[in-house]
């Protein structure tokens, strides 16, 4: 499917308007934005994955008997209801993104958060007693980033004591989460200026154990790697079909979206080669920060790779079926990462002479079935575009997360974009810069912000899947 096919969802908007598109003045919920591709969101856990099937009304259904999750209804001003201000994303910085077992695996996750917290302070200038809270996402929280990590990072960022810390777990999302809560906290009126963003080191992620369930020691003792994936499952969840692994789950979506091989490994070829070519003419230098570890500075992402190809893709073997087509190349690697943000209101902007880097639009988060996780950021798309009163087509830079190629490309089939749509990931994407959890939705946003700027293009989106079946995404407009 080409770009022919325009999804138009419009509705009202997050925060105060910035162009007249809501219910009031005809903005409504179309049937051509509705249109999906090959699988319902709520397909049934155990059922074979059956195609969407067309409605006899405006839309599409899904093949369990279900309703559409990406139907989105206009979302008006109620009346009465108070006009919110304005988000404004004032800085952004990351660390580069480590390999598992590299450079950065010799950082505590709480130091390296710290770094880029003191980074976009000094980067922006604001006075960090100006700051309310600092929101980092972290979806491990089991060794060294326990016990409140933001709150941590911000003591060791040697920010005021009276600047609060609390960290949100949205699993893959939870960078990009705390910069939404971030947002909300703004457009509320709560204060004016907070820091966001996330944090994950893989590498020194803990293994865990269960108590035993009584004394003498008996019962479970399993260890259990925290880096990623199922630990400590609930039966239920087992019976009901919800606990796929993340590779299952994009093996579902090959299977269902007829996404064969030699695609996804040409996605990840042209990841790779879009990374190299940003890193090559310095195109993430000013969203960069360099770590210093005890082997020395690092300056860079280790994750590209220069000389892969084709042929090398093809050669390695899958790794959740015997017969599948996912593998170690296709795949987003494990990776350690810090991002930080300054999100404000305009009027402390304003006063303080800052021009914004973005104004945070919409965000919107969604549910899907968890062995299709990956097709989450379609319907938490739709959903931003509709409250921010923009089209897909009017979208300027996409930054889709590549936790999977197939995952990305049943995305896009469903958007209706081709696989090489160059308005998606023009720097690359996870599979070659890597997917440092919690940190990855904040790395992203930070990425689309200095393209934007760089093109001095309009419109952004950032969003990306969630494990455990969900989708979030948000819409920064760019000042012009």
């Amino acid at each position: 499917m080409g770009r022919g096919r325009r999804l138009r969802l419009r509705g009202g908007v997050l925060g105060a308007p910035h162009r007249g598109r809501g219910p009031a003045d005809g903005g409504r919920d179309t049937a051509e934005g509705r249109r999906g591709a090959g699988l319902s969101h709520r397909a049934l856990p155990g059922r074979e994955l059956e195609p969407a099937r067309r409605s006899s009304r405006a839309g599409w259904q899904g093949g369990a008997g279900s309703r559409c999750a990406s139907r989105v209804e206009p979302v008006g001003r109620r009346e009465g209801a108070n006009v919110t201000t304005e988000a404004w994303i004032l800085g952004a910085l990351r660390t580069p993104v480590g390999r598992y077992g590299g450079a950065l695996s010799q950082v505590r996750p709480d130091d390296l958060a710290a770094h880029a917290l003191r980074g976009v302070v000094e980067r922006t200038g604001i006075a960090p007693s100006d700051l309310e809270d600092v929101v980092l996402g972290c979806a491990n929280q089991a060794g060294e980033d326990n016990r409140n990590v933001a709150r941590m990072a911000a003591l060791l960022a040697d920010l005021p004591i009276e600047a609060a810390g609390v960290t949100v777990n949205r699993l893959c999302g939870s960078g990009l989460e705390a910069v939404a809560n971030a947002a909300r906290s703004v457009m509320v009126g709560e204060a004016d200026a907070y820091l966001a963003g996330g944090v994950e080191s893989m590498s020194r992620a803990p293994w865990a154990v269960g108590k035993p369930e009584r004394a003498p020691a008996r019962g479970e003792r399993t260890m259990h790697d925290t880096a990623l994936g199922w630990r400590f499952v609930n039966p239920e969840m087992e019976r009901r079909g919800h606990t796929d692994s993340l590779g299952q789950t994009a093996e579902n979506l090959a299977a269902g979206y007829g996404i064969g091989r030699e695609r996804q490994d040409r996605f990840a070829l042209r990841s790779h080669e879009k990374a190299i070519a940003a890193a090559d003419e310095e195109r993430f230098k000013t969203e960069l920060l360099a770590v210093e570890t005890p082997s020395g500075a690092v300056a860079a992402d280790e994750g590209p790779r220069r000389n892969t190809s084709l042929e090398a893709l093809g050669r390695l073997r899958p790794v959740f079926r015997a017969d599948g087509t996912v593998t170690a190349g296709n795949s987003s690697p494990l990776n350690d990462g810090a991002a930080a943000l300054v999100v404000s209101s305009a009027d402390y902007g304003r006063r303080h002479g800052l021009e914004p880097l973005a104004v945070i639009r919409a965000v919107a988060v969604a549910g899907v079935a968890p062995r299709i996780m990956g097709i989450g950021p379609e319907p938490a798309t739709a959903k931003a575009l509709s409250r921010a009163g923009v089209d897909l087509a009017e979208i300027d830079l996409i930054e889709l997360n590549e936790a999977f190629a197939a995952q990305s490309l049943a995305v896009l089939h469903a958007w209706g974009l081709e696989d090489d749509d160059p308005r998606v990931n023009a720097n690359g994407g996870a599979i070659a810069l890597g997917h440092p959890l919690g940190c990855s939705g904040a790395r992203l946003l930070t990425t689309l912000l200095y393209e934007l700027r760089r093109r001095d293009a309009r419109w952004g989106l950032a969003t990306m899947c969630i494990g455990v079946g969900q989708g979030i995404a948000m819409v920064v407009e760019r000042p012009r």
